[in-house]
């Protein structure tokens, strides 16, 4: 593991995984740590409050910083009091909106049938409030109180494994459907890499609805799905100006490419 992955790997560990892009990265923790490691002000993470900033400047040797003000009220422990997300299940008109903005899979139902929340689960992230066309969704306090640093240290390995499991099954998805996407791209190559090095490659992953474990894909080859698509896009768009045979033909070999990995 080199020195950068290594230091991400570090910073990662001591954000507490609620995705909840608060500190201007929407697509999670992980682009934040890597940002950190480049040189970005490390108190951004609202809901770890003042205990994570301290603990940044600790690891990367920086000044003390006051952390970013969350609207909720700070707790003994110094982090901003935890919440959780609840569905007006009357109101509720099925729509799914919820279900894809959800970063860690806590909310299940199906189409146009009521849907909730598995509370254990949800993280507070407030990303599935905005997607909702009837308002249905409130915010509670959660009084579930972490005892120990080794808990709160397995529940944010568990919301990690969770959220990563999300963005492979989207960006699967995304590759065979078009449409807007909920959530903001995700960074395939940095997520392969760092999990890569996390999880060796081949680690399977549950979710809590699903019977059957998500495998998650290879590093090179989930690298080179990312990097084929982008070429896609790339030539669709020239040739929706003007046609070009050769062109053409390379758009319908990286299709066919893109199709042989999927399958794979």
């Amino acid at each position: 593991m080199n020195s950068q992955i290594a230091l991400i790997h570090h910073i990662d560990a001591l954000l507490p995984q609620t995705q909840c892009g608060l500190c201007g990265h929407r697509d999670g923790c992980l682009p934040y740590a890597k940002a950190i490691s480049e040189g970005e002000l490390a108190n951004k993470c609202v809901p770890g409050g003042q205990p994570v900033a301290d603990a940044l400047a600790l690891l990367l040797n920086r000044p003390l910083l006051v952390a970013e003000e969350s609207v909720w009220p700070i707790q003994l422990d110094g982090r901003p009091q935890r919440m959780k997300a609840i569905i007006r299940e009357d109101e509720c008109i099925g729509c799914t909106k919820c279900i894809s903005a959800c970063p860690v899979d806590a909310i299940i139902g199906s189409a146009k049938l009521m849907h909730t929340i598995l509370t254990d689960l949800c993280t507070g992230c407030e990303l599935c409030i905005p997607p909702c066309p009837v308002d249905c969704i409130d915010l509670i306090e959660d009084n579930h109180t972490v005892l120990t640093e080794e808990i709160r240290i397995a529940e944010q390995h568990d919301l990690r494994d969770r959220y990563y499991a999300h963005i492979q099954r989207e960006e699967n998805r995304r590759s065979i459907r078009k449409g807007p996407t909920v959530r903001a791209d995700i960074d395939s190559a940095l997520f392969t890499e760092f999990f890569a090095q996390d999880h060796q490659v081949e680690s399977v992953i549950s979710t809590s609805f699903e019977t059957k474990p998500v495998a998650m894909l290879d590093a090179k080859t989930t690298i080179e799905l990312a990097k084929i698509r982008t070429q896609i896009k790339k030539l669709e768009k020239q040739l929706s100006v003007r046609e070009d045979a050769k062109k053409r033909l390379l758009l319908d070999d990286l299709t066919h490419q893109l199709n042989q990995l999927q399958e794979a």
